[in-house]
């Protein structure tokens, strides 16, 4: 068995590749890595091998874990470039469409007009914590504006990556009681007769499960 030091430099590519899905994001490289090696030798001095894991599936969360505290001590997540050229390229192909229809346009339409993904436009006028306007640069616009609401992109990123993780540590067993109760949205008294256990086996372990991933995505 590898002794600490031996665990955390062996795996410090592990950390890199966490912090590789969010450069760019608003936050530098440097601070970005050192957070993950923090995340990372947390992973290292909490990790239990009888739990019959190996130590990648349980130290991605940890580190994401740290990538998320960070993203939400930084605030808002800064605007690249690139987001903030198409977003200007949103603005004024909005304008141009709203004098010749009369109506603003939605946002596969924008997309399909500027030629990009309707993730990456909605990135780009969602990137600011604040509802962002295509169209209004007075109050006379304010009634054409196309203000969206969303969560903060990397948080759900994170989120997600992390969840999944999680899921993958679980056992056979569970992870199958998951995928018939929310995957393919069967009720517990149908579950437990596909897996061969009562109703009240079915609630009382599907409540364990969940407890157990909020502990990992939490530590």
């Amino acid at each position: 068995m590898p002794d600490r030091s031996e665990r955390i430099s062996s795996n410090l590519g592990l950390a890199r590749s966490c912090v590789n899905r969010y450069v760019g994001k608003g936050i530098e490289y440097d601070d970005l890595y050192q957070t993950a090696c923090v995340g990372l030798v947390k992973a290292v001095d909490s990790f239990d091998e009888s739990r019959g894991v190996c130590f990648s599936t349980y130290a991605v969360p940890v580190i994401l874990g740290e990538l998320r505290q960070l993203f939400r001590r930084e605030g808002t997540v800064k605007v690249s470039r690139g987001l903030k050229e198409l977003g200007m390229k949103a603005a004024a192909q909005s304008e141009r469409f709203f004098a010749q229809h009369g109506r603003t346009p939605s946002i596969g339409e924008l997309a399909q007009l500027l030629d990009t993904a309707p993730e990456e436009l909605t990135l780009a006028v969602c990137a600011s914590q604040r509802p962002v306007s295509l169209t209004a640069h007075s109050e006379e616009d304010e009634e054409r504006q196309i203000d969206v609401a969303v969560e903060p992109f990397d948080d759900r990123v994170i989120e997600i990556a992390a969840l999944r993780s999680a899921i993958s540590s679980l056992s056979e067993e569970d992870r199958r009681l998951l995928h018939e109760r929310y995957r393919n949205s069967r009720t517990q008294t149908v579950t437990a007769r596909m897996l061969g256990m009562t109703q009240v086996q079915v609630s009382r372990r599907e409540s364990r499960i969940i407890k157990e991933l909020r502990r990992l995505m939490e530590a």
